[in-house]
């Protein structure tokens, strides 16, 4: 692990969120693969997998973002969280405002359901567009932290981003499964379930360089970024991964999937920042 963390800090910070995001997103083909050696996936097994990505996503927001962000904000009391406050709030409205706009589809959610704008999508394509907006603020908040690291802002550590990377790889992993095995049970063949399944997390290479040069080139904005890309995140896990996991019968397997998901991450981020 050290020899990782010795070669992220010789990086350029953009390049390091490229290549660990290109990460996250290898562990959602790897979980997409899964298609590849089975056609179904118990019920049971794919919400307790979707409760483990609600909670590395919770335990991200605070330990890898939103902690490091009030730490770095200057001033004392109600004024050093107020880019925390600020923030925070203007990443859970960004993501209001695309899941009213963007079509999606909720997985375990009855095609009738589908939210955003009206279209004549196919039910694939809405599925894979509602895990896409799940990563956008998950490749966020890695660009974030490593431009953070490159600005050497305290709270913000290579050990700290490198983490935050390996924790959202993890939850990518049961993401992919849970994007391609249902298109796999709807009939639809092993390459194409593993294509949509894998093309959900492209996004979050592109939304972490983007993190990455934004901090980078207005360094006043990272404690706000740092809380924006939690924002986002807990927008996610409230409006869109605890209500897919409460479709069934099976809502404490997917609480136990949280409660494990917190605590791995948890255990990432202390261990490593």
């Amino acid at each position: 692990m050290e020899d990782i963390i010795a070669y992220f800090e010789q990086l350029d910070p953009i390049l390091a969120a490229f290549y660990a995001t290109l990460f996250t997103w290898g562990l959602t083909a790897l979980g997409a693969s899964v298609v590849f050696l089975f056609k179904t996936m118990s019920r049971a097994a794919l919400d307790g997998m979707l409760g483990f990505t609600g909670g590395v996503m919770v335990a991200a927001s605070f330990w890898s973002l939103l902690a490091p962000g009030i730490e770095m904000s200057p001033g004392e009391g109600f004024v050093k969280v107020i880019p925390a406050a600020v923030g925070f709030f203007l990443g859970a409205a960004f993501l209001f405002g695309l899941d009213k706009i963007l079509p999606h589809l909720h997985i375990n959610f009855k095609e009738s359901e589908k939210e955003g704008i009206k279209t004549p999508w196919h039910k694939t394509t809405l599925l894979t567009l509602a895990i896409t907006l799940h990563n956008i603020p998950e490749g966020l908040a890695v660009g974030v932290l490593f431009g953070g690291v490159a600005m050497g802002m305290d709270g913000a550590t290579i050990g700290g981003a490198v983490a935050l990377a390996m924790g959202i790889g993890l939850q990518n992993l049961p993401e992919g499964v849970a994007v391609a095995m249902p298109l796999r049970r709807a009939g639809m063949s092993r390459k194409k379930s593993f294509m949509y399944g894998q093309a959900s997390a492209i996004v979050e290479p592109v939304a972490a360089v983007i993190g990455a040069w934004a901090v980078l080139t207005f360094e006043p904005i990272l404690p706000y970024a740092l809380a924006f890309a939690a924002g986002a995140m807990i927008f996610v896990v409230v409006e869109e991964v605890i209500p897919e996991t409460q479709q069934d019968k099976f809502t404490d397997i997917a609480t136990m999937g949280f409660i494990g998901g917190f605590i791995i991450m948890m255990i990432l981020d202390v261990g490593l920042g």
